[in-house]
């Protein structure tokens, strides 16, 4: 869909970009090629696309032969869609793809892969569902505000390394796969954007109770990341536990939250809470 395109389909039901949604559509088809080629959708695989907008990668995802669940905020695009697109792998949800149930939502016991051109204002809250859902995403590819890419893949110890980083990087190994241009969208937003891949790892994901009460950790050292760790854990969990628990591991309680790697924060995650 080119931007002549775009505009026609926008007019026809009286619509404008809102960027309050982060509507920024990506006219690009090289990049919506690439996009499809790096995740890879096979024929009958279960695909979550987010904001799919007026369906320019949706066709592409059904295209592979997907089984394509796309959830949908604004009614007029949702309406388009249902007009436009008909296939019967196509499935249509208009809700809020941050408060919907995904349980019920995707087929039962099937594993899944999330593709989207990700709505920037929501991305943060969205990624955080798909990290809490019981069984996350096998794979997810997102298009994503360059900053909020870096800050998932930071390593430990830089200023982007924070609590979303450790959460993401606990279940997936996550990659800036390519930069974007503000001019490949309509509208075009006013920073980079990056195309980021999170492939899942199974180094904690048979863990439940693990991936279950790492979260709280890190958000709260985190929430006062400039205080030392002995401080912080000891105000939330007792000096009893916390100290202890640091000196286990050979962690001076003066540690600062942004030194400790992802793995650190799963062995501390398991003293704290007497996990095997």
């Amino acid at each position: 869909m080119n931007k002549q395109q775009l505009t026609a389909a926008l007019e026809s039901i009286g619509m404008r970009p809102g960027r309050g949604l982060g509507q920024n559509f990506l006219l690009d088809g090289n990049l919506l090629d690439y996009i499809v080629r790096l995740s890879a959708p096979q024929p009958g695989e279960t695909v979550l696309e987010v904001g799919p907008g007026f369906g320019a990668l949706t066709r592409k995802l059904l295209a592979s032969g997907a089984d394509v669940y796309a959830v949908e905020f604004d009614h007029r695009i949702a309406e388009y869609l249902r007009t436009h697109l008909e296939a019967n792998n196509f499935h249509l949800t208009e809700a809020d793809a941050c408060r919907v149930n995904y349980l019920e939502l995707l087929p039962q016991g099937c594993p899944f892969r999330a593709i989207a051109n990700l709505p920037y204002s929501i991305s943060t809250i969205f990624i955080a569902r798909m990290l809490d859902l019981p069984e996350p995403p096998e794979a997810m590819f997102f298009m994503l505000q360059r900053e909020m890419g870096e800050r998932l893949a930071a390593p430990v110890g830089t200023k982007d390394y924070g609590a979303l980083s450790v959460r993401t990087q606990l279940r997936y190994e996550v990659k800036l796969e390519k930069i974007v241009p503000p001019e490949v969208f309509f509208p075009p937003p006013e920073v980079d954007s990056a195309i980021v891949s999170f492939r899942r790892h199974e180094r904690y994901s048979a863990d439940k109770e693990l991936c279950r009460l790492l979260p709280g950790v890190v958000k709260t050292v985190f929430a006062q990341r400039r205080k030392q760790l002995g401080k912080l854990l000891s105000n939330n969990y007792g000096k009893e536990k916390a100290l202890p628990a640091l000196e286990a591991l050979n962690i001076p309680a003066e540690t600062r939250p942004d030194k400790l790697s992802v793995d650190q924060y799963a062995r501390l995650t398991r003293l704290l809470f007497d996990l095997p």
